[in-house]
């Protein structure tokens, strides 16, 4: 499994500005995390989904989404995705803090 965090820089309220995803040997998502400027947050698994659901397509890789995206993508570790996953469900002011930060800064490392 691979784990990656992506920040799009955008001023669209209706797309995500944080992504983070689990994908397997494949590119295929198996969990993810979307979270919105204003500190909403979706997300999606095979088992449950709340405003956000698994990618139809396989993920290209973090060069790729880097060249065709204003983004920022980040590979991180299963246990910076497993502490996020968990918090899934934490309130906008837990994720808006998330926002703060797209390196491994305070936030991912825990």
């Amino acid at each position: 499994m691979k784990y990656f965090a992506v920040r799009w820089v955008h001023s669209d309220p209706e797309y995500p500005v944080l992504r983070l995803g689990e994908y397997d040997g494949g590119g295929w998502e198996q969990r993810k995390i979307d979270v919105y400027r204003d500190g909403r947050v979706g997300f999606a698994d095979a088992h449950e989904e709340r405003d956000a659901e698994l990618a139809l397509v396989p993920m290209p890789g973090l060069e790729e989404i880097a060249a065709e995206t204003e983004s920022a993508p980040l590979e991180i570790t299963r246990a910076e995705f497993e502490r996020l996953w968990e918090q899934r469900r934490a309130g906008g002011a837990y994720w808006k803090a998330a926002l703060l930060t797209t390196t491994r800064g305070n936030f991912l490392r825990g």
